[in-house]
């Protein structure tokens, strides 16, 4: 248990993570050292490009992206190692290929991390975009990807649920990009506490009119969807959801989206995606099981852009070294 509690501290805290990450690389291994080159550095700079299609001519927003970012954060060590091409290349495409096909309206990024999708949406469109993140630190360099290159989406430091107040948050000790809600009230140094809202709740006083939706709250995405219906029911937004087998998700899904008339695509390998009659099966990794939700059959020419914009987040690869 004391030990449980160090490891809590350790990742709860930037500062003492880092600090305690310095001292253990002094040590020997055999006494938990840790290797020099292994340790992420304070801060970051990242320069990553964006994708564009060839037939592009407005030229909307940049090309790359360079910005500073919390060194030990899991998506800026990823982006600047592999660059968008590898961060769920088949999901960015269906999502640019939504913001080219849906009815002009606000993208709802609910569950955004540092705001990869955000940042997407706000350049390469003149859409209000807002990202929802109730970590703090990954919702500061969400603010910091806002602020680069005026791309202006709004970062919202609030979780969605099926219900307002509060809730705890437990952070993942393995990975930033897993920290979720919990049914607790454990008030360990695993858990923080955190205001949460539902997004009908939210929408009532924010007054935007969403027509593109993408949740990814590690394993509370149907809570998300009970929280919106009426926002679903009012404005039939497309939306991409991250489904997580085995625990219970899919079968919540269904049960919430059956009544709306929702199409259901499973987002995995070459477009075009068959609908599905459930929501179900283990066709994609873990960190790729997004699922695209329609209010009617997609256009005729839904996915040849999806093969476009696949095509142009390849190219974002980073350039091999001299």
């Amino acid at each position: 248990m004391v030990t449980d509690q160090l490891r809590a501290l350790v990742h709860r805290y930037p500062l003492v993570r880092f600090a305690t990450r310095r001292l253990r690389v002094r040590l020997p291994r055999r006494l938990g050292g840790l290797d020099p080159d292994r340790v992420p550095p304070w801060s970051r700079q990242v320069s990553f490009r964006l994708p564009r299609l060839e037939s592009d001519t407005r030229r909307t927003g940049p090309d790359v992206l360079t910005v500073r970012l919390p060194g030990d954060l899991t998506v800026p060590r990823r982006l600047a190692y592999f660059g968008l091409a590898r961060h769920e290349p088949e999901s960015l495409a269906c999502f640019m290929a939504m913001l080219d096909h849906t009815r002009p309206g606000a993208v709802f990024d609910v569950g955004a991390g540092v705001g990869v999708y955000s940042l997407l949406a706000a350049a390469r469109t003149s859409r209000p975009v807002f990202a929802f993140e109730p970590t703090p630190e990954i919702a500061a360099a969400a603010r910091v990807l806002s602020s680069s290159a005026n791309l202006g989406f709004t970062v919202v430091e609030s979780a969605l649920s099926n219900h307002t107040g509060t809730a705890q948050l437990r952070r993942s000790p393995h990975n930033d990009m897993c920290n979720t809600l919990v049914r607790s009230t454990r008030g360990d140094l695993a858990h923080i506490t955190v205001e949460v809202t539902t997004l009908s709740r939210w929408n009532e006083g924010a007054t935007a009119l969403p027509t593109v939706l993408k949740i990814d709250t590690v394993g509370t995405e149907p809570d998300v969807v009970a929280g919106g219906l009426e926002v679903l029911r009012r404005y039939r937004p497309w939306m991409l959801v991250k489904v997580r087998p085995d625990r219970g998700v899919e079968e919540r899904l269904m049960a919430l989206l059956d009544p709306l008339e929702y199409t259901w695509y499973p987002v995995v390998g070459p477009s075009p995606y068959e609908a599905r009659t459930e929501i179900a099966g283990r066709a994609s990794p873990a960190w790729e099981r997004m699922w695209l939700f329609t209010p009617e059959p997609v256009p005729e020419g839904f996915w040849p852009s999806v093969r476009h914009w696949r095509t142009a987040v390849d190219r974002c690869a980073p350039e091999p070294d001299a």
